[in-house]
């Protein structure tokens, strides 16, 4: 029992930290736009920042004031590493074909 209290307190630590850093937090201004390192952090926690959106709707899953390429590459770049990027299940799916 006391192992799965504290693995319930741990992942509750894990979401409060994650949820920290989330787009829309006021932390990327016009003048300090978000660049390459907090787009790919971005494309990392782009589902728990559509969940968190739900309720509170200031949370964006796209941070607005970026640099632009650079931000999106990040965040697409960590968004299609997190999916697998497709070439898993293609790799997958090739294997059983050959069994």
């Amino acid at each position: 029992m006391n192992r799965r209290l504290a693995l319930v307190v741990m992942c509750a630590l894990s979401l409060v930290l994650l949820a920290s850093c989330l787009p829309g937090d006021g932390r990327a201004t016009p003048d300090t736009p978000a660049g390459f390192f907090i787009g790919f952090w971005h494309g990392m926690v782009a589902p728990l920042s559509l969940i968190v959106q739900i309720f509170r709707p200031a949370i964006r899953v796209y941070e607005s004031n970026n640099t632009g390429f650079w931000y999106d590459f990040g965040f697409w770049l960590a968004l299609a590493s997190g999916t697998g990027g497709g070439g898993a299940a293609a790799s997958r799916r090739s294997r059983r074909r050959r069994v």
